[in-house]
């Protein structure tokens, strides 16, 4: 089978983390001939930078030639925005795409030149390929073709991302000084929809009666000015009392990190914490359960595709609705007192903790390893 994936890499998006782990799967793949085609980024000041992945796997991404223009293939899979559903020369023409607000949003429909969704959609034969359910019901939602509208979810990788032992763990621990903390966790582009003021407002109220608690954001400034928004979030939903208070036993990190790197950050904490409003799959979750960390995130959305109660605590939220600039957006509102209940539950029940290490880590690696999710892939492109 002949793939030409159209996309981006060496940059710390989701989607250019995505096109390269599974880039990465499909080069062991004897049945697969692949090359690769790099993709403007979205934004023109994004630079190319390496160190996300190994010096070794790099390398292998680096070498995987470029396709002539000409070159007929079995399918072409695009990982890039804005979307292009426009069909290529191959038997089938595969689309990557998101819709975390639940639609397929009016910026997204003026990038790629059509009124409608439905326009694009119904006037190809191009199939969606979509990593979650909340994901699939908003391209329905917008008037996709239900048929060509294929669920893919994200994979891990579990030679990186899994439990330390104990003694490895308190090493690492010990570097960190958060040896005597219990450590929340929470990673991404720290935009309004991953939920980080509800995150604030809630840690805010935890550390007055756990004042040992601990919280580490992981952000991209790279990508997205991370930092600016969790200083708005504090100054704008804290007093200044609580700001006082969470300050200190707050950590944010910034710059790029390999995944090596981001796997010590889930070695070391105590719980991954996610009060998410809108996402396309939330691929932190996936790693931070590959690790063995307890999980806290939004009911009805995208983690549930692939979290369980076993390992997972679920925030009760309720399904809303709000406009922007005369687009209907969908979203999930996380309750702020369950969110606060359910920090201080997992802070308290040490034997929640250690079961769902074992369950969480268990559960990923029988489902969702970058083999497991490309086997699934290709299935999908060549049916």
């Amino acid at each position: 089978m002949r793939i030409i994936v159209e996309g981006w890499r060496f940059v710390p998006h989701s989607f250019a983390i995505v096109n390269q782990f599974q880039l990465l799967e499909l080069l062991r793949r004897s049945n697969v001939e692949l090359f690769h085609r790099d993709m403007p980024y979205f934004d023109p000041e994004w630079q190319p930078q390496r160190g996300l992945f190994a010096a070794v796997e790099e390398d292998a991404l680096s070498r995987i030639p470029t396709p002539d223009a000409t070159l007929p293939a079995d399918v072409v899979l695009r990982m890039f925005m804005p979307y292009n559903l426009k069909p290529a020369a191959a038997r089938r023409t595969c689309v990557f795409a998101t819709t975390e607000w639940g639609i397929v949003q009016k910026l997204m429909l003026q990038l790629v030149g059509v009124p409608a969704f439905w326009d694009a959609h119904h006037n190809s034969d191009t199939t969606i390929v979509t990593p979650s359910h909340w994901s699939r019901q908003g391209f329905l939602r917008s008037g996709a073709d239900p048929a060509r509208v294929v669920v893919v979810p994200h994979g891990v990788d579990t030679r990186v991302f899994h439990p330390l032992p104990d003694a490895e763990r308190a090493v690492l621990r010990q570097q960190r000084g958060v040896e005597d903390c219990f450590v929340f966790l929470n990673i991404g582009v720290m935009t309004w929809n991953k939920g980080v003021r509800p995150l604030l407002k809630a840690f805010a109220a935890v550390v007055e009666r756990y004042p040992h608690a601990r919280l580490i954001l992981k952000g991209t400034e790279a990508i997205r000015r991370s930092r600016d928004f969790i200083l708005d979030a504090i100054h704008g939903i804290l007093t200044k009392a609580q700001a006082a208070q969470v300050i200190p036993r707050l950590a944010y990190i910034g710059e790029n990190l390999s995944s090596g790197e981001l796997a010590k950050l889930h070695q070391i904490a105590d719980a991954y914490i996610a009060p998410y409003l809108a996402e396309g799959f939330n691929i932190p979750v996936l790693e931070a359960a590959a690790c063995g960390l307890p999980i806290i995130c939004t009911r009805g959305g995208a983690t549930d595709d692939f979290t369980r109660s076993d390992f997972a605590f679920y925030i009760n939220s309720e399904l809303k609705t709000m406009e922007i600039e005369h687009e209907t957006r969908f979203y999930l509102h996380p309750d702020l007192d369950h969110t606060i209940e359910l920090m201080e539950k997992i802070i308290e029940n040490s034997e929640f903790r250690s079961s769902a290490r074992q369950a969480g880590s268990q559960f990923i690696a029988a489902n969702y390893t970058w083999h497991q999710v490309v086997d699934r892939l290709l299935l999908s492109v060549s049916r």
